[in-house]
């Protein structure tokens, strides 16, 4: 099993024997995910790299529980996903799951502090708390005082960090993040990649991240490579100072 190295402590994503197969024309069948095997402790943030169509988007969509796999078991914090009714997925889905897309798709009428409430109500908790930890969020994003802001009153990089401190609205286990760079330049790609890897490890979250810019793997804790469908071991860990 591809894990990141860590003391013995239970891994808040674990993937095993995970296979994705889709029908392909009449009678064919394209193996998306082949055997994979990874497993992601607490506090730990994994670059996700190899050629477009190697099953990097197929694993973060089953690892997110957006779609089920063929075979094989998803773990998010010790539950196995396969277990749970419709509900009860939902449930784990918006408790224990946030998603980073490339695109923040924020809504233009909302200021970036009511992005991140209207996805606490969503969850049904308190509006109240729901805006303290917002502006706590916005804070540790670098965003400080712009909570008023709308997105067209804010940068690209400005857009993808409220989209950060969304998706660590619901106190999540696991953060999925698929090219989060993909819209921005090279500066503020870099912030972003260290922004992530800062939070991974304050909010002790296991991070994966699917990447084409392999110069920001050396911020995080380890690659692996996806090539038909398959996982390769991480290539190294890079010690943190």
């Amino acid at each position: 099993m591809t894990t990141l190295q860590t003391a013995t402590v239970e891994p808040a994503l674990a993937l095993e024997n995970l296979t994705l197969r889709y029908p392909d024309g009449a009678d064919g069948v394209l193996l998306a995910l082949d055997a994979v095997d990874l497993a992601v402790p607490p506090g730990q943030m994994l670059s996700l790299v190899g050629p477009s169509g190697s099953g990097k988007s197929s694993l973060l969509a089953v690892a997110g529980t957006l779609m089920r796999p063929s075979a094989g078991t998803v773990r998010i914090s010790g539950v196995e996903t396969q277990t749970l009714d419709g509900r009860r997925l939902d449930r784990l889905r918006r408790e224990e799951i946030g998603m980073i897309f490339q695109q923040p798709n924020l809504l233009p009428a909302l200021t970036a502090r009511e992005q991140l409430v209207i996805a606490e109500d969503l969850r049904g908790g308190s509006r109240r708390a729901a805006g303290r930890r917002a502006d706590e969020l916005l804070d540790e994003v670098g965003l400080a005082g712009s909570g008023q802001r709308r997105p067209h009153q804010l940068s690209g990089g400005q857009r993808q960090r409220v989209n950060i401190a969304r998706a660590l609205m619901g106190s999540p286990s696991v953060l999925l993040v698929d090219e989060p760079t993909a819209a921005l330049d090279h500066e503020r790609s870099a912030d972003i990649v260290g922004l992530l890897g800062r939070l991974t490890r304050e909010h002790r979250v296991a991070t994966v991240m699917v990447t084409h810019e392999t110069e920001f793997v050396p911020f995080t804790d380890a690659v692996a490579t996806m090539r038909d469908g398959r996982l390769s071991p991480p290539a190294g860990t890079t010690p943190r100072g």
